[in-house]
């Protein structure tokens, strides 16, 4: 949650990470900071370059229909690359575990498309999801916490059943902050007891933002073609923001939670992100679709698109209604000016724009929101360990903050675990202080917010600054969060879309779109639009600190 310093959705040596059982974080962090700094110094010279940097799903499909690329060729230039700048060199510590299966897997897509059969545009693509999401093979599932490292989930979550069904080679998870930034509201994003810090490829000593830090950074830094991140207040947005990518928060209920590690019922989702709004459609084409095991997804009935890729449109923005959310603003300069060339190019795009308007109730729900969180993170969380059943070796929240206290050398060296405490002090989801909680987060957000506002100005989509430039990373503060805008689609349940806008010192910056209930295609179409008339974004250089 990104206002706030804890983005809500927000180890096995020789799998992309190394684990040092009998040490602490900080003797870890030490080793691993003395040669971090005899790199940063010409760590961009020391990044070699890679074939398939920036190189998008379409292309890299193309290459393989021609015979040109294999699956298991890319999947072993995506795994040496994550050796040479994940893991050494600017050590961007995002991805937490490689799936040791991944060439076994890659083979066997290539015989699959020998034999004619291609399952679809994502055959063959590496792709990374996070490590809060389950995975029945032989990756774990942790959250980022040592207190999960052991045995894999016993059944695939929903989406990755998705995914393997549309031929992707899964070819790791990613670093998170760790319980997606729900247990500190002192923590520093990014970094879990299991992963450690992971690293904004932009600039080194930058925070890349949280939850989904791993997706964000790996994904920017072309350790695979796309990624899957989750989200239930900034987590899928600020780190797409901050590392320069685009980003999709779906409305609730278009992708299935199932075999997701909670915090809300209300406001959690996955969400693709990808370095373009081509490869951010592809993805979200194959994870959507009801699931028994998700309730919420019944809701999207008659509103999943087949193929999202269908609203890639540069003219999407001739006519479309797009609303100017001056009162989102403000947080930075940089940001502010950026924000204004949007403005300028998305009316030169052809966009009617309406400048400004309000968004109402700011600041006034964010206590009610606390009050939602906290209550259904306990309930979803413990729901969540009872059904991992034997593979898990503590079976509530009560029981995981035991083994934090006792393992706080490793687990709480930095910051505390006082949202777990908070949660865990709350009632059964029948209590009246959550009920009031959440019928007035739907009052002031929903009824009175965004469905008013749009009805009045008659818009297609709003606009405001995404983030202000990244943070230094700071373990002894936490975050310093400089300014965005998550909450109003996240507690609304509604679908926001990240696209890059600008920099500030290399330090990237956004534009949201934010829109109604299912109107992710119209997004998809505008930010196209965005991107093809501005072409913001850049590689990462991955500099040490920022240019002077």
């Amino acid at each position: 949650m990104d206002r706030r310093g804890f983005l809500g959705r927000t180890a096995v040596a020789g799998a992309g990470l190394i684990a040092f059982p009998a040490c602490t974080v900080e003797t870890r962090e030490r080793g691993q900071q003395r040669a971090q700094k005899r790199a940063d110094s010409d760590s961009t010279s020391k990044v070699s370059t890679f074939r398939y940097d920036e190189v998008s799903v379409a292309d890299l499909q193309k290459q393989m229909t021609d015979g040109s690329l294999t699956s298991v060729a890319l999947t072993e230039a995506y795994l040496a690359r994550m050796d040479e700048i994940d893991s050494a060199g600017p050590m961007l510590r995002s991805v937490i575990e490689r799936n040791p299966d991944a060439r076994s897997i890659a083979q066997a897509l290539d015989d699959e498309r020998k034999a004619g059969k291609i399952r679809g545009p994502l055959h063959g693509i590496p792709v990374l999801v996070k490590d809060n999401i389950d995975s029945a093979d032989k990756m774990m599932t942790t959250a980022g916490s040592l207190a999960l490292v052991g045995t894999p989930a016993p059944r695939d979550a929903f989406i990755v059943e998705r995914l393997r069904a549309a031929g992707v080679v899964l070819i790791g998870k990613t670093n998170l902050s760790e319980w997606a930034n729900f247990r500190s509201s002192r923590s520093s994003s990014g970094w879990s007891g299991r992963g450690l810090q992971t690293r904004n490829p932009y600039v080194l000593d930058r925070n890349p933002c949280g939850s989904s830090s791993g997706t964000g950074s790996s994904i920017a830094a072309s350790l695979a073609a796309v990624g899957v991140g989750t989200e239930t207040d900034g987590s899928i947005i600020c780190p797409s923001s901050l590392c320069g990518i685009v980003g999709l928060k779906p409305t609730i209920g278009l992708v299935s939670r199932s075999g997701i590690i909670p915090i809300s019922a209300t406001q959690d989702t996955a969400g693709p992100m990808g370095r373009t709004v081509a490869d951010v459609a592809t993805l979200l084409s194959v994870l959507t679709g009801e699931d028994a095991r998700d309730t919420a997804t019944a809701s999207s009935k008659g509103h999943v698109e087949a193929d999202y890729t269908k609203f890639l449109d540069v003219a999407a923005l001739k006519g479309a209604r797009i609303g100017v959310a001056r009162n989102l603003a403000g947080f930075h300069p940089a940001a502010d000016a950026a924000f204004n060339r949007a403005i300028k190019a998305l009316t030169e795009a052809g966009a009617v724009v309406v400048d400004p308007v309000t968004v109402p109730n700011l600041g006034k729900f964010d206590e009610a929101e606390m009050e939602v969180l906290l209550y259904e993170f306990k309930d979803g969380l413990n729901r969540y360990l009872a059904e991992r059943g034997s593979t898990v070796t503590y079976k509530t929240l009560a029981e995981l903050m035991e083994y934090n206290t006792k393992e706080a050398a490793t687990e709480m060296p930095f910051f505390g675990q006082e949202l777990f405490d908070r949660a865990e002090k709350k009632g059964p989801l029948t209590d009246a202080a959550y009920k009031n909680a959440l019928a007035l987060c739907r009052k002031l957000v929903r009824t009175e917010g965004l469905d008013k506002v749009f009805a009045e100005h008659k818009l297609d989509a709003l606009v405001a600054p995404s983030n202000g430039p990244a943070w230094p990373t700071d373990h002894v503060n936490g975050d310093r969060f400089t300014g965005g805008n998550t909450s109003y689609a996240a507690v609304a349940g509604y679908p926001t879309i990240t696209v890059p806008m600008g920099y500030a010192s290399e330090l990237p910056l956004g534009l949201s779109f934010l829109g109604l209930a299912w109107t992710e295609g119209r997004l998809i179409g505008f930010a196209h639009a965005f991107e093809a008339a501005t072409k913001a974004r850049h590689s990462p250089k991955f500099l040490p600190t920022v240019p002077t």
